[in-house]
């Protein structure tokens, strides 16, 4: 079939050709299976399709054998024999061994380019969802992006969101009058996730360069798409960091992107690895909002495939969305697992020459069920397939071809340097510092005047237009504002041993700077 991606077949007792058709590849998609049945050569050769034919390409490396994408096969592979074999069983006549252009990615800028955005860009929720919170920190979190926005703090990296939390701490008492109770319990308590974000290597998503989504859409001089590739083996080390980052992700290309209807073929393609890990104890606002997106970004031209090891690991409402589906061996020697694949079994349009559930159970590696939508957007009925062979290496670069591609990347050069510029923790910082000299040089003239209460009584009373209290001889000075209020918190922090932290950091960033 015309502007369809194969994706295999077999003969006799199995599907003849099984096409995944780029018109509808935006309907989203599901790859799934247990561990060691093949799921990661599937996801390899639809990226190599969607590549060929185009798209650009979006996946995360969580086991590092899809870098493998950026180079050939070889006829010296050990496999190489049984891959003609399997290619011309199926009738995959043009099979022939070729890399897909690839860029590399990693949120620790060490395996890829580095991939940043901003605490603002994250938002309130996903931030919340990725640090754990509670509903009462949550909101905590929400006053802190209201303040930032009124203003005018830009929240880029995470100690601009820390300092800002300490002036809520300091001014609860004023803040709980609007926006509700503020306790330090829950301050202490996001500082410490946050703390513990920093540990996990999470600061180092926070900041600027903020990724352009441009650079995830991409082709090449021949007009093959981009296979961006996140390396996600150390990232993993942290899954809620892995999730939400991705969450992110898929949000900001909703967000962006314009409407462009049912397109010929997609605009991207993006696939979510581990996706479990998205809705493990995720709260019903973060499964919503993970609905709003799947059911709403392919009219943006966004096709998102989610690879897990069960169907069941994907909320039904977000799994009734899935149209084009390769499902790889479930195994089934416990009870759970007999349910699981029977519900698995059910999700498919039934074919009457096979007992659907028994095939999910029998199907060996490099074999699977698979149901395309077909005209109209109708599921196709499940058919037995023979996955066909990769073009491109199977198994994972080594650093020097991996550093080699980096350096020829027309990318490069772009986010490696970190830029810090001037927001909320620099403004806080600054009117510390001017608040410190101020009371410095107020402190220094009450020394020196023989009767400051004196003047400071008559200079209120003939200036300030504030009532003057006779009995005490004190000024009922107006409230304070949330500029010097800022300040004020910020001083006392500049006088313990967080300050000298802070300033020895400023000093620092000064002589980084010349």
């Amino acid at each position: 079939m015309a502007g369809g991606i194969f994706v295999g077949g077999g003969g006799e007792g199995y599907a003849v050709r099984q096409e995944l058709a780029l018109k509808y590849a935006n309907r989203h998609g599901l790859i799934a299976g247990a561990t060691g049945t093949g799921k990661t050569v599937t996801l390899q050769i639809l990226a190599e399709g969607f590549s060929e034919a185009g798209v650009p390409v979006f996946l995360s490396d969580v086991k590092g054998d899809l870098s493998g994408l950026a180079r050939p096969g070889s006829p010296d592979f050990k496999l190489h024999d049984a891959f003609m074999a399997r290619a011309a069983k199926i009738g995959f006549s043009d099979y022939r061994y070729a890399a897909a252009p690839v860029t590399f990615w990693d949120l620790f800028g060490e395996q890829g380019h580095p991939v940043r955005t901003t605490v603002a860009d994250m938002g309130p929720l996903l931030l919340s969802r990725l640090l754990g919170l509670t509903e009462a920190q949550e909101g905590i979190v929400n006053i802190a992006f209201r303040l930032a926005d009124e203003e005018g703090l830009a929240l880029l990296d995470l100690k601009d969101l820390q300092a800002l939390l300490v002036w809520i701490g300091e001014n609860r008492g004023s803040l709980s009058l609007r926006y509700g109770n503020i306790s330090t319990a829950s301050i202490g308590a996001i500082q410490r996730r946050l703390l513990v974000l920093e540990n996990q290597g999470g600061a180092r998503l926070f900041g600027e360069p903020a990724l352009d989504l441009a650079d995830l859409m991409r082709t090449d001089a021949q007009g093959r798409g981009m296979v961006n590739i996140l390396a996600a083996d150390r990232l993993m080390a942290a899954p809620g960091l892995y999730a939400t980052f991705l969450l992110w992700l898929l949000s900001e290309l909703f967000e962006e992107l314009p409407e462009v209807g049912d397109p010929e073929r997609p605009k991207l393609v993006f696939f979510f690895d581990e996706a479990h890990l998205l809705f493990e104890d995720a709260p019903k606002a973060l499964v919503d909002k993970v609905e709003q997106v799947a059911r709403l970004i392919r009219s943006k031209g966004v096709g998102v495939y989610f690879v897990t090891q069960h169907p069941a690991d994907i909320p039904e409402d977000i799994l009734g969305q899935l149209g084009n589906r390769i499902q790889h061996a479930l195994r089934a020697f416990t009870a759970r697992d007999r349910r699981n694949l029977r519900l698995a079994a059910e999700t498919y349009r039934e074919n009457p020459r096979f007992s659907t559930e028994e095939a999910i159970r029998d199907v060996g590696v490099g074999e699977a069920l698979t149901s395309f939508l077909e005209r109209k957007g109708v599921p196709g009925m499940v058919e037995r397939t023979l996955i066909r062979p990769p073009s491109s290496r199977l198994g994972p670069i080594t650093d020097a071809e991996r550093r080699t591609i980096l350096s020829a990347s027309d990318l490069a050069g772009k986010y490696d340097r970190p830029v810090d510029r001037r927001s909320a923790y620099e403004i806080l910082a600054r009117r510390a510092a001017e608040a410190a000299r101020e009371a410095e040089a107020a402190e220094a003239q009450a020394e020196e005047d023989p009767q400051p209460m004196a003047r400071e009584y008559n200079a209120a009373r003939r200036y300030s237009g504030s009532r003057v209290a006779r009995s005490t001889s004190r000024v009922r000075r107006p409230r304070e504002s949330f500029g010097s209020a800022i300040a004020g918190a910020v001083i006392k922090e500049l006088k313990g041993a967080t300050g000298r932290r802070i300033v020895r950091g400023i000093l620092g960033s000064l002589f980084r700077g010349r």
